[in-house]
């Protein structure tokens, strides 16, 4: 009898596997029996944190890459180097991404700089990122992209204007190469309301304490409550697509 929570034989890449929620995927991926491999920026800093986060990961063969989503030539490179080491890709998961707070109403700090970086890193990073994937993932015939969108794409709330319209492009290109990749490779987006992580600065204890005030089930979601649900599209949930699934305890209702 096949076990459906395994993911023994599968091979994941998770782009931003050393920030809080790629991690949180890659140790879940990892217990389920996936070789992972996680990206990192460049940098001595960030691959120090991604060995140490490879390093806590259970079962063999797991590897780390450093990438830069904004550069395509970078992400042709861990191409390579997965093919090289993994020979296969199965599972994608794009959770590389930024933002900082700006007022919605403060339109002059909304400047042109600013706005084509939150387009560059947070919707044409990932884009690239599945561009450059795909035939890997064609390759496996039953393959699988996720891409950590927001609520903010929907809502039209966040942290700035721009990354929710990035996030609202995320859920329209989820619905759009779900169509032009199927059958053989399905495309999910997972959308988290707020999460317990350094992700957006400036946000403690005091802005989780209300966001959970607010939130129907009374907390925030941890990055392994978002991380179980990148899981679950891998095992559990083999036949959704083109659809995006909000984690956010009921924070919209």
């Amino acid at each position: 009898m096949i076990d459906p929570t395994s993911l023994a034989g599968k091979a994941a890449l998770v782009i931003g596997g050393s920030g809080g929620i790629g991690a949180a995927t890659a140790e879940l991926f990892a217990k389920a029996g996936a070789r992972v491999a996680i990206t990192h920026r460049p940098g001595t800093e960030k691959e120090t944190i991604a060995k140490a986060i490879l390093a806590k990961l259970p079962g063999k063969g797991h590897a780390a890459f450093p990438a830069d989503v904004a550069d395509t030539p970078s992400l042709i490179t861990l191409r390579e180097a997965i093919e090289t080491s993994f020979s296969r890709l199965d599972i994608l998961v794009n959770t590389s991404g930024f933002t900082k707070p700006v007022p919605h109403g403060d339109l002059e700090a909304l400047d042109d700089d600013f706005i084509d970086r939150m387009f560059a890193v947070n919707w044409r990073g990932q884009f690239a990122a599945i561009r450059t994937f795909a035939p890997l993932l064609e390759s496996s015939g039953d393959g699988l992209i996720v891409s950590v969108s927001s609520v903010a794409g929907s809502s039209g709330s966040g942290s700035n204007i721009a990354y929710g319209a990035a996030k609202a492009g995320i859920d329209v290109m989820t619905k759009s190469l779900a169509r032009v990749l199927a059958p053989r490779v399905r495309v999910v987006g997972v959308a988290p309301g707020a999460v317990d992580t350094t992700f957006v600065p400036g946000r403690g204890a005091e802005f989780n304490a209300k966001a959970a005030a607010a939130t129907p089930l009374k907390r925030i979601a941890s990055a392994k409550d978002v991380a179980a649900t990148i899981l679950a599209c891998a095992t559990h949930m083999t036949f959704i697509t083109g659809t995006t699934i909000r984690v956010d305890g009921g924070r919209s209702l």
